[in-house]
């Protein structure tokens, strides 16, 4: 279970100006959230707890919550301390492990604390491209806590017709995330997965809900500065849209012939192909940069070691690589100490990457296929060709 700390919210913070209305209410709330959980102060216990068959891991009772905001915020009316929850949930910092509607409720119900690596004050913008890997995602999981629910499918559908071009690429990022998250230990993929549910819970609420993040002053002054970079979940980045198609209607569409479904596969091909080889690439130079990066004297460690972050990992980097939340947040903490081995955990990531997806990809590749060709159809030529001399000596 991720632990809110003063130094982990500075973690992948895009937007320095500290003084926005916004920023303001996040710090405090994220003030209240560190407290929580501090147990050297009186905290909320987080505990495990054995239900039927199984264990659930992490969680605090609506109760525990609303007794500890009266008791440490001098709060004497129990509804507005329960208010006050609601807000704080409202914002993702707090979520129900078994619900989509981010409210609190002064009974049993299990909560569970949000990650800091998907704090509001991380200037959080996510794309619909975003969304649509998380919901093939979780198709792919067998696991009925994971189920698309109803306003879920519908979006999927549509995020699948607006971004239908593009959709076996969503689909390889989905799947590759699905390979690596398997082999997480059980608890961890558990807590992992309500915390990423929790935070699309914001980004995209059930319908009926209140959207937080509408209003947001930081989205008005970003209309009017459209080339600030936006900071994407899982590294896809998405065209402008003026409007969100998961809330677009469904436009008529006019009847193909064979010729025009033949050129666009070749055409998504082709860019899929090109696409998976720039991302191979990237994914290469870094695994080599980090390998360097252990060979380096120790004087010129930390200076490495910034380079590497900055070309790859930083907001906005030119040379972004895809990492998982998780391994993100490990490599931003072991920035800190700037060692030869910090980058260890995410270029494990990269490897497993690359050998379970780029390395595939490019054997059922066009170029590769190509190649085989060319060298049959060569080993052919030259067998006739002795043959030939054979005969006429």
């Amino acid at each position: 279970m991720a632990q809110g700390s003063g130094d982990q919210r500075a973690v992948g913070t895009a937007d320095p100006e500290d003084s926005s209305p916004n920023m303001i209410v996040y710090r405090k709330i994220e003030d209240i959230i560190t407290k929580m959980q501090d147990d050297k102060t009186g905290g909320v216990p987080i505990r495990t707890v054995k239900s039927f068959l199984s264990k659930i891991p992490s969680v605090v009772t609506g109760t525990d919550i609303v007794q500890w905001l009266m008791k440490n915020l001098s709060i004497e009316d129990p509804v507005e301390a329960i208010h006050l929850g609601s807000l704080i949930a409202a914002q993702g910092y707090i979520f129900p492990i078994s619900d989509h509607v981010l409210s609190m409720k002064d009974d049993g119900t299990f909560y569970r604390f949000q990650a800091p690596y998907f704090w509001p004050s991380n200037c959080w913008e996510p794309e619909n491209t975003d969304y649509a890997i998380y919901l093939c995602k979780r198709t792919m999981q067998n696991k009925a806590r994971l189920e698309l629910a109803d306003y879920e499918a519908e979006n999927l559908a549509r995020l699948q017709r607006a971004f239908a071009r593009k959709w076996e690429f969503i689909f390889m990022q989905a799947e590759a995330q699905v390979k690596i998250d398997r082999k997480k230990d059980k608890t961890e993929r558990k807590i992992l997965d309500s915390q990423e549910r929790a935070f699309w819970d914001v980004h995209r609420p059930v319908p009926g809900c209140v959207n937080t993040t509408e209003m947001d002053i930081r989205k008005c002054r970003r209309l009017k500065n459209p080339q600030k970079v936006k900071k994407s979940v899982y590294g896809v980045a998405e065209e402008p849209q003026t409007q969100s198609p998961v809330h677009m209607p469904s436009q008529p569409v006019r009847k193909t012939t064979k010729e025009d479904i033949r050129k666009q596969i070749t055409f998504l091909n082709a860019q899929i192909d090109r696409h998976c080889l720039k991302m191979s690439k990237v994914a290469e130079r870094f695994w080599l940069a980090v390998q360097d990066l252990k060979k380096q004297p120790l004087q010129d460690v930390a200076k490495r070691v910034e380079e590497i972050w900055q070309e790859f990992l930083s907001p906005g980097a030119p040379s972004a690589i895809n990492l998982d939340s998780h391994s993100y947040e490990i490599t931003s903490q072991n920035l800190k100490e700037g060692g030869r081995y910090t980058y260890e955990d995410a270029q494990e990531h990269i490897y497993k990457l690359m050998k379970s997806d780029s390395y595939a990809r490019f054997l059922r590749s066009n170029a590769y296929q190509d190649l085989l060709l060319a060298k049959k159809k060569g080993k052919s030529l030259a067998g006739k060709r002795l043959t030939g001399l054979m005969q006429s000596s």
